[in-house]
Parts: C-alpha cells; sequence; structure tokens
C-alpha cells in the first residue's frame, strides 16, 4: 500500500518538476523540491553534495560489504519550442527525468517507510546527478574555466569527485520514447557513444562580383565535405548504427563576398570505442581531401562525448525475473539497441549498470509534444516492480561477475580516443 498511498504526493512533484525545467548544472530549484521531501519523510537523513546540484544519499547497513546505487537525472533538455519549456532559458522537461526524479523519491519513500531497507544484505544508495543532457556548453565551459567542473556530463564528473568510488553497481531508469499500447518495460537498451568533430575550413575572400577568380571559398569546401559525407555513408557498417549530422557553426557571410572560413560540426556516434575512431579518421580524411581539392585549408578538432553504452546483461536477469513474476506489467523488450546516448556509458566503463526502461508516454521524446500519459504506471506500479528488483537482487550477486576500474582508468580511454582520432 506505500505506493498507493504515496501516489498523489510522487505525482504532484513530478508534475512540480516537470512545469519547471531547469538545464544541467542549475537544477537548484529541482534540487530544493528532493530535499524538501526527503527531509520531510527522514528529518535525520545525511546527504552529500557534490558538483553545483548533485547530492547522494545512503539506506541500510553502513557494514554491508555490497552498495548499489539508484540513479536519477536532474536536468532538462533546450527545447524553446515545448509546450512547456521555460520562456526564459529554454529548458523543457521533454526526455522524461522529472519522472526518474518522482520514481526514485517513491522508491525511497517505500524503503524507508516500511524499513524495508533495514533487511537487505546491501547499502543502497540514491544519486542525484546534474548535467546528463549534452548541451548549455558554453556555460559549462565557464564552469570549467572557474575550476568548478570538469566535465561536460554529470556523471563523469561525480565519478572524478568519487561520487562512485564506493559503488558496486549503478541502476538508472528511462522513459521509453514512443505510445505503447501495453503497459511495457525494456532491458538491454544498449546506447550509443558518440564525439564531435568541429572542421574550419579556411579559403580566400575575394569581391563576389569583380574577382570571383582569385578566392577559395570556404563555403564550397564546406558543402564538398557535406558531399563526401553522404556518398561515403554506403561504406558504414549497418550493425554499428552509425549517426552523422554536419551542420554549419557560423555563418558570417555576405553575398557579395567570397566566404574565407566556414565552421561545420557534427556529432559522430557508434555502438564501439573501436569504430568510433574509424569512422572520425574517415570524416577527417573527407575533410582534408576537400579543403585540398578546393586549394584551402582545414583544422580539425576534437571534443569527446559519451562513451557506450552496453547494458550489464547478468543483472538485467534479476530485472527479468521480477517481470516474469509480475502481473501488472504486460510487456517487456529486450536487446534492442539505439543511437541515443548518455553519460550513463561513461559510468558503465567504471562499474556495471543497467538502465530499465519503462513506457507511459506520448509525443516524440525530445519533441515540442513529449508528456506522460500514463502517472498510474510511472509513479505507482512501476516503482513497486522495481522494489521487487530490488527483492531479487537481495543476496543474489555474483560478485566475481562485477568488475570495477578507475576514474584515472576511464580519463587514459577518453584522452585516447580524443588522441587517436585527431592523428590525420
Amino acid at each position: 500500500m506505500y505506493f498507493k498511498n504515496n501516489y498523489d504526493d510522487i505525482k504532484n512533484i513530478a508534475e512540480k518538476i516537470y512545469y519547471q525545467p531547469e538545464l544541467g548544472y542549475k537544477e537548484e530549484n529541482t534540487k530544493q523540491t528532493i530535499v524538501d521531501y526527503l527531509t520531510a519523510i527522514n528529518p535525520d537523513i545525511n546527504m552529500n553534495h557534490f558538483s553545483t546540484t548533485g547530492f547522494r544519499t545512503t539506506l541500510g547497513n553502513e557494514n554491508a560489504e555490497v552498495n548499489i546505487a539508484f540513479i536519477a537525472e536532474l536536468d532538462a533538455v533546450y527545447a524553446p519550442s515545448h509546450m512547456y519549456a521555460d520562456e526564459d532559458t529554454g529548458a523543457a522537461h521533454n526526455c522524461g527525468h522529472y519522472t526518474q526524479v518522482a520514481i526514485a523519491l517513491s522508491l525511497y519513500n517505500y524503503l524507508y517507510q516500511s524499513k524495508a531497507y533495514k533487511d537487505l544484505t546491501y547499502k543502497f544508495t540514491f544519486v542525484f546527478v546534474p548535467a546528463e543532457e549534452y548541451l548549455d556548453l558554453e556555460f559549462r565551459e565557464e564552469l570549467m574555466s572557474q575550476k568548478k567542473i570538469s566535465h561536460y556530463g554529470g556523471k563523469p564528473e561525480a565519478m572524478k569527485l568519487g561520487v562512485f568510488d564506493d559503488i558496486d553497481i549503478g541502476i538508472c531508469v528511462h522513459a521509453i520514447g514512443g505510445e505503447f499500447s501495453k503497459r511495457t518495460i525494456e532491458i538491454n537498451c544498449d546506447l550509443a557513444g558518440f564525439l564531435y568533430k568541429k572542421y574550419r575550413f579556411k579559403g580566400k575572400a575575394t569581391h563576389a562580383g569583380f574577382d570571383p577568380f582569385s578566392s577559395i571559398n570556404a563555403y564550397n569546401i564546406s558543402t564538398l565535405f557535406n558531399t563526401a559525407v553522404g556518398l561515403s555513408r554506403q561504406q558504414l557498417r549497418d550493425e554499428e548504427n552509425v549517426r552523422i549530422n554536419p551542420i554549419v557553426m557560423d555563418s558570417d557571410m555576405s553575398t557579395n563576398v567570397i566566404p574565407n572560413h566556414i565552421t561545420v560540426g557534427t556529432d559522430l556516434r557508434t555502438k564501439s570505442v573501436d569504430y568510433m575512431k574509424e569512422v572520425a579518421s574517415k570524416l577527417d580524411v573527407a575533410a582534408k581531401g576537400s579543403a585540398i581539392a578546393l586549394n584551402g585549408e582545414v583544422d580539425t578538432k576534437t571534443q569527446m562525448g559519451y562513451l557506450p553504452f552496453i547494458q550489464d546483461r547478468y543483472l538485467s536477469e534479476f530485472v527479468q525475473q521480477a517481470f516474469h513474476d509480475n502481473n501488472e506489467i504486460e510487456q517487456i523488450w529486450n536487446n534492442n539497441a539505439i543511437s541515443a546516448a548518455g553519460d550513463i556509458g561513461d559510468l558503465s566503463y567504471m562499474i556495471p549498470c543497467i538502465q530499465i526502461g519503462y513506457s507511459g508516454f506520448t509525443g516524440t521524446i525530445h519533441g515540442d509534444d513529449f508528456i506522460d500519459i500514463d502517472p498510474e504506471f510511472i509513479y505507482e506500479i512501476f516503482p513497486r516492480f522495481l522494489s521487487q528488483v530490488i527483492e531479487k537482487i537481495d543476496g543474489n550477486i555474483d560478485m566475481s561477475r562485477m568488475y570495477r576500474r578507475t576514474y584515472q582508468d576511464y580519463m587514459e580511454v577518453i584522452q585516447n580516443i580524443v588522441k587517436d582520432t585527431d592523428q590525420i
């Protein structure tokens, strides 16, 4: 009855966050809403704060050898045309993070009020992480210049700060895009990794009418590059779910002057790091070749995004067991890879992680019309299901199948990706 009795409060919190969206590392109101709720439940709660708006709190025996994290993301997307976007910031909750937070609070309420956490053989740590969405980068670069953060993404920043050093397993949940006729969960949905490439094509400016003959048209070079990218797509492996999206980053041009510079940026998404490096090298060759073909030059810059996320299949078995014992959720999806990305991929390099998907929405995820339509499922039934997953895991984890890498290991991988893709 805990989930049913707490349903209205949880739904109200979710709606409050939904209608007050905030971008990453700026989630002050969101954080305060969560803190107020948790403190009302547990006045003696102990919270550890990190990276502007992040914090964590633990339930369970402090002497337990295993610590499992339930991770919720605080931030919204930049989507100023969304029907409920913030008029000043353009932030909108069209990725479903507001429901993650509500689900985490429902689960905390159950574990604490029922005292079920006292029976667990492991510690259960709730981690509320800022800045999962990779955007608003100028603001984050300013934070970096002030030495307030070191990473664009909230989970890598938390990794650097040691937030996950005592965590053995990470569990996250996420909205599934699209509408479903049946209440559905999803497991083993792998995500792509991505990096950014920026190409600054350089030419020679002249009067477009009087003397185009001695010019070197940087815009034409970028057009040739875009053509090369399009023609090269047939060489890219289908199973790697490659996504490339070149856009013009600056366009300081006049119709009567041949442009002498233009910057093209693209993200590059793949399922594996090795293939990311391979395709990045092909893009660099296309950029360099396009510049040479039209007597221009190109400067190349690589910026790492997030690592691919390969879900831990062993941990997902406990979710599948709970689903088979559950009579409230009708359908389970399994082993669907998509080209979306998330910084859960970075954390999964360090410790084993799973991300459980849940239906209950309408509209396009990250679209202008995204909103939940089945709050009973999202805020009552699904959290109750997660409590059943927790019961399945308790005392049954084979720790020999777990792994741990350090933040330093992670940074070596990231630095090598950027280094290897800047060799052309």
